[in-house]
């Protein structure tokens, strides 16, 4: 048959202290209600025929019991706790290695991409610097030639070549292939200059072409 008694009175009923009646309670170990803020506790009087008030060393170490269940208790929250924050940091810590590892991958993307758009620039300027420098090479050694070749010589007008070659009978067609085929041979007395893109004709008897 069990009882509704107040909580000291259970505690004096089972031979427990006040602290391992609460502590049951809160196990559900014990059937309790509250009333007007006061907790009271169904107590089996079947079982405390046997469990009378029960003598100081009884009652101390019922204590001990229940700071023993209530360590044990405590050291099991601890443990979950840290299980908790141990998965919780590695979990941090991967995210952290990814994210880092992802950063470095699009730093070393963009690095790679700035440096090959510097290789692409420096070939084009060397092309460009190549391109001009044997324009300049070509039109140097031209006005060159011509310089050396004009040196103690004197040069006819185009219209004064036609005219010498007509009179020893050579028709217009005649005289452009013979222009033509001399700048080709780079005959010295038909200097094409590509700066000015004119035909230079020097003076001279001309007798292999008439």
């Amino acid at each position: 048959m069990k009882k509704l008694v107040s909580s000291s009175e259970a505690a004096q009923l089972l031979g427990l202290s006040l602290q391992g009646i609460h502590y049951r309670i809160k196990k559900g170990q014990l059937e309790s209600i509250k009333r007007d803020g006061k907790i009271f506790v169904y107590v089996d009087t079947t079982q405390t025929n046997t469990k009378q008030i029960s003598s100081p060393l009884t009652s101390q170490t019922n204590d001990y019991k229940y700071l023993e269940e209530k360590i044990i208790s405590s050291k099991d929250e601890q443990i979950h706790l840290l299980k908790k924050t141990i998965k919780f940091m590695k979990k941090q810590y991967t995210s952290e290695i990814h994210r880092l590892d992802k950063n470095q991958t699009q730093v070393l993307k963009v690095f790679q991409s700035e440096v090959d758009l510097l290789k692409s620039a420096f070939n084009e300027m060397r092309n460009i610097y190549k391109l001009d420098h044997q324009e300049t090479t070509q039109i140097n050694k031209s006005n060159e030639s011509v310089s050396d070749t004009s040196v103690g010589m004197e040069f006819m007008d185009i219209k004064e070549f036609f005219v010498f070659m007509k009179n020893h009978n050579k028709s217009d067609a005649q005289i452009k292939s013979i222009i033509l085929d001399k700048v080709k041979q780079s005959d010295k007395r038909f200097i094409y200059n590509k700066k000015s893109k004119e035909i230079l004709i020097y003076k001279s008897d001309f007798l292999d072409l008439i």
